[in-house]
Formats: C-alpha cells, structure tokens, sequence
C-alpha cells in the first residue's frame, strides 16, 4: 500500500520517544532498516546526533556485547522484536549485555508468555511499544501515547492520530483507513482504562463469532498459558452449524 510518512512525521515520533525515555541517546541497530522499527532507530540517531551500531537479525552474544561496547557514552538504546529478546535471554551474558543499556524497545506483535517477567528478572529494561508504519512506528509505549499522539476507540477498534501520522497510502484500499481526516482506523481491538492506558485486546480479523459472542484468540491463548501442562497453544475458529464458528 505505501504509507506516505513525511519527514516531520518521523521527527516528531523521535523526538517524542527521547522525550519518553529520558532523553536522546545512542542506538542499537538488529532490525532491517527497510523496515520502519529500524528506519526509525536511524532516524532517532540523526536526531540525536549519533551513529548507530549495526548488529544482524539473527545475533549471537559476541555480536551484540561488541556493538554495544562501540556506542558512545551516555543513555543508550535498542529496538527488538520479542523473538530476539526471548533469544537473548537464553544466555546469560547476553542478557546481561541488554540490561546494560537504558532502555530496550520491544514491538511487532504481542510478547509471549513469560518473557516480560524473565526480562525483569535479567535487569533488562522492556518497554513494550505499539504502533505500525502508518504511525511512524510505535506510537503508545507501555499502553501510554507518546506526547503528540492521540488514541480512541471506535466501536471496540483502535483509531490513532496525531504529529507521527502518515499522510495516507500511494496507493489506497477501500475502505480507506485514513477516511476521516487526521486519523487512522486499525485493524485492532482495544480498551482505554480510567487511566488512559491502551490495551490491546487482538484483530478485527482474528475475532471468532461463535453463538453470538465474539471470541478474540489472544485472550484464550494467555489463559491457556497459566495452565503447567501447557506449553504453547494455537487458537482459532471453525465452522460449526449451530454456533456459526466454534472455538478449537
């Protein structure tokens, strides 16, 4: 689809997220830079001033501790999908090696069960981000929109404005997501508590109707993994005559 970011929109979600974390800083580059996680790391080090230290997707504990040790003095930072920490965390040392740093981002997708809490356990400092590349990247950082952007729920859907959003598609979809002026219609499913954290519920297009209620997958899959004998669980819908889908 091409989301059409401009450079003020880039800007502002870097110079929000140094706002967030305390300050600009010196970054870890593990994520593609054609993707919009690692352009951003690019684009918070211009605007911080600083040359980033590049490290593979894929990266071993020599690896990361050597880039880590190159970046220049003061706050440091890194941006990480969950399958990345989840490795890490696996070794010692290179845990130890993320919980140097100030601050660890963790975006694309939920997290699983259990990593959040053995990353507090390592010292690693996670914050959980949300956001996508119509947004310039993770927008809400640990449920909080960053300064400059504005969060709603529409009939269940996150919506999501804002200085970090994209003017559009080059090429749009019908419906168009970017419809109502200054907003950008998800494919989410959220709540806003009484203290204006988001939590993210699952996708639209995940949603299983089974007997008049909706179902989201997520939220059964967490619940499953409270259970010790279960180690991983797949949920999803199937049709069912006298349900419509029922839940397997």
């Amino acid at each position: 689809k091409g989301a059409m970011l401009t450079a003020s929109a880039l800007t502002a979600s870097a110079e929000a997220t140094h706002q967030r974390l305390g300050g600009p800083g010196a970054w870890l580059l593990a994520l593609p830079a054609y993707h919009v996680a690692g352009l951003q790391v690019l684009v918070r080090s211009a605007v911080a001033g600083t040359t980033p230290a590049a490290v593979s997707a894929s990266f071993d504990g020599r690896e990361l501790a050597s880039a880590v040790a190159s970046l220049t003095p003061g706050r440091r930072y890194a941006s990480l999908v969950a399958a990345q920490l989840d490795k890490a965390l696996r070794d010692p040392a290179t845990a130890a090696t993320l919980a140097s740093l100030d601050a660890v981002l963790i975006g694309g997708g939920p997290m699983p069960q259990g990593v959040a809490e053995r990353a507090a356990a390592a010292g690693v400092s996670v914050v959980r981000t949300y956001g996508m590349s119509e947004t310039a990247g993770g927008c809400v950082y640990d449920g909080v929109a960053l300064d400059g952007v504005d969060v709603r729920i529409d009939d269940g859907r996150v919506v999501l404005g804002g200085a970090t959003l994209a003017k559009g598609y080059r090429n749009p979809v019908q419906p168009d997501p970017f419809a109502e002026p200054g907003w950008f219609r998800t494919d989410d499913i959220g709540v806003v508590d009484d203290s204006g954290v988001l939590r993210v519920l699952g996708r639209v297009d995940d949603a299983i109707s089974t007997g008049g209620l909706t179902v989201l997958p997520q939220l059964v899959e967490a619940a499953l993994a409270t259970h010790r004998a279960v180690a991983d669980s797949a949920v999803f819908g199937v049709a069912d005559e006298r349900l419509g889908q029922r839940v397997v």
